[in-house]
C-alpha cells in the first residue's frame, strides 16, 4: 500500500473521529475495525488479530502487513493490559510511531479484545472506562460477557454495546474459550445475536466456544476446533451480518488454519505463539505450540530475548511460584517488559524478524495478500468517517426474555479471558 495513492489520501479523511482528533496531521492508516471486517467478508478472507503483549510484536507484524499489502489488527485484552508492557495506554502510541518509523502506507486497526464483564460492578465500571480506552485511538472493542448465563450476557453486552460509537468495529461473545468439551450451542449464538439486534445493535463478530483455547495445549491436550459447529452457528448468524473471530489459534495447524474462511471464519485471534517468539521458547514449527521438556519450557539460545534476560524471566516466575511450563509465565511481560525493548539491536532484530516470518505466514494462509486495498474499496465508498452500518432489525424484542434464554453456558468460575 502506498500512501501516495489517491485511494490512501481519501482514508485519511474518513478515519474515525477518534484517531482523526489524535492524529489529524499523521498519515497512518489507523481505520475502523468494521471496515476491514466488512472488508474481508466479502472477500472471504481472514483479519490476523495479533495480541501485542510486547510492543516489539508491532514492528515484525507491521512489517509482514507492509511487503503483503494485507490489513491487520493490532489489540490487547483487559486482563492483559494489566500484566504486559503493551496496554491500552501506550499501545496506540506505538502502533503510529512504528507505522511512522516504517513510512505510514499499512492499513491497520486497533482492537480492545476481550473486556470482561463478570458482575453488574464491572458493569457499571466498564460504562465509564471505555469510552477512556476509546479516546485513546482505539476502533474496535470485544465486549465478553461470555462468564455470565445467558440472559445477563446479552442484557450487560447490550448496555456496554450502546456506550461504544457505532462506527467502531463491535465484537461480542457467547460460550467462554476454555477447550474442548462445553461448546456454544446454535441455539445461545441465534438467541444472542437476534436479541441483540432487536435493540439495535449490530456486532461484526461473535466470538463463540467451539474447542479452543488460549495459550499453550500441554503434553497429551489436543487441539479440537469443531468446525461443523462453527459452521452451523456462522450459518444462523449471518443474516444479522454476524461472522465468526476465531480466538485460541496458537497451537493450531496452518493447514487447519488455512481451512477457517470456509466456516465463516472471519477473524483470527493470535497471541500466545508471538509472546513465545519474544521470549525464544521452543515451538512446533508447524502450529506454534510451546515445547516443554522434563517439566520446563526450552529456551532456545539463537531466538528471542538473550539469556540474561532469560534467567530473569525465569527467576520472577519462581518467585511467583509458578512452574517452569506454566501459562503464567505471560504475567513476566510487565516486570520484564522494559528489559526487554532495551536488549541490543541483533537480539530486538531476531524477534522482530521472526515475528514477520511467522504473521507473513499467517496472512498468507488467511487469503489476506493484498486486503489493504479491499479496505479501501470500502471505505470509498461512503461518504464521509461514519461507516456505522446500515443493518436491519429483523426481530421483536418480546421474541429474546429472560425466559425464552436457552439457559446453556454452566459456569465453573474460571478466567478464560485471556
Amino acid at each position: 500500500m502506498r500512501k501516495n495513492s489517491a485511494s490512501y489520501k481519501e482514508m485519511l479523511k474518513k478515519r474515525p473521529l477518534n484517531v482523526q482528533a489524535l492524529w489529524e496531521n499523521e498519515e497512518v492508516g489507523l481505520v475502523s475495525g468494521r471496515d476491514i471486517v466488512r472488508a474481508f467478508r466479502e472477500a472471504n478472507a481472514i483479519i490476523l488479530a495479533v495480541n501485542a503483549r510486547n510492543p516489539l510484536t508491532i514492528k515484525g507484524v507491521f512489517k509482514a502487513a507492509q511487503k503483503l499489502n494485507a490489513a491487520v489488527f493490532i489489540e490487547i485484552a483487559k486482563s492483559e493490559s494489566t500484566y504486559c508492557a503493551g496496554n491500552f495506554d501506550n499501545l496506540p502510541e506505538y502502533a503510529v510511531k512504528t507505522s511512522a518509523e516504517l513510512g505510514h502506507g499499512i492499513v491497520f486497526g486497533l482492537h480492545v479484545d476481550h473486556y470482561a464483564i463478570k458482575s453488574e460492578k464491572d458493569l457499571f465500571k466498564a460504562v465509564g472506562h471505555l469510552p477512556s480506552v476509546i479516546q485513546k485511538g482505539w476502533t474496535s472493542v470485544a465486549i465478553d460477557a461470555s462468564h455470565m448465563p445467558d440472559w445477563e450476557n446479552l442484557c450487560f453486552t447490550r448496555d456496554i454495546a450502546m456506550h461504544i460509537p457505532p462506527y467502531l468495529g463491535l465484537e461480542v461473545e457467547v460460550g467462554e474459550i476454555k477447550g474442548p468439551g462445553e461448546l456454544t450451542t446454535v441455539e445461545e449464538a441465534q438467541f444472542f445475536i437476534g436479541g441483540l439486534n432487536s435493540w439495535g445493535i449490530f456486532p461484526d463478530l461473535l466470538a463463540i466456544s467451539n474447542g479452543s483455547l488460549h495459550g499453550t495445549y500441554d503434553t497429551g491436550q489436543q487441539e479440537g476446533i469443531d468446525l461443523q459447529r462453527t459452521q452451523d452457528i456462522a450459518h444462523v448468524i449471518r443474516p444479522f451480518g454476524v461472522s465468526i473471530a476465531q480466538h485460541g489459534i496458537s497451537g493450531t495447524p496452518i493447514e487447519k488454519v488455512a481451512k477457517f474462511a470456509n466456516f465463516g471464519i472471519n477473524k483470527g485471534n493470535v497471541a500466545t505463539l508471538f509472546q513465545n517468539i519474544v521470549f525464544g521458547i521452543k515451538m512446533d514449527s508447524d502450529t506454534g505450540n510451546a515445547i516443554a521438556e522434563n517439566g520446563s519450557y526450552v529456551k532456545e539460545p539463537h531466538r528471542g530475548v538473550s539469556e540474561k534476560t532469560w534467567q530473569k524471566i525465569v527467576e520472577w516466575c519462581d518467585s511467583q511460584s509458578y512452574s517452569r511450563k506454566d501459562g503464567n509465565y505471560k504475567k513476566a511481560n510487565l516486570p520484564l517488559g522494559n528489559v526487554i525493548l532495551e536488549e541490543s539491536p541483533e537480539i530486538i532484530g531476531r524477534i522482530i524478524d521472526e515475528t514477520e516470518e511467522w504473521a507473513s505466514r499467517f496472512i498468507k494462509a488467511f487469503n489476506a495478500v493484498d486486503s489493504a486495498d479491499r479496505v479501501l474499496e470500502v471505505i470509498a465508498k461512503r461518504s464521509d468517517h461514519n461507516g456505522a452500518p446500515e443493518q436491519a432489525i429483523l426481530g421483536k424484542r418480546s421474541d429474546y426474555t429472560e425466559d425464552r434464554a436457552p439457559g446453556h453456558s454452566l459456569k465453573d468460575g474460571g478466567d478464560y479471558s485471556d
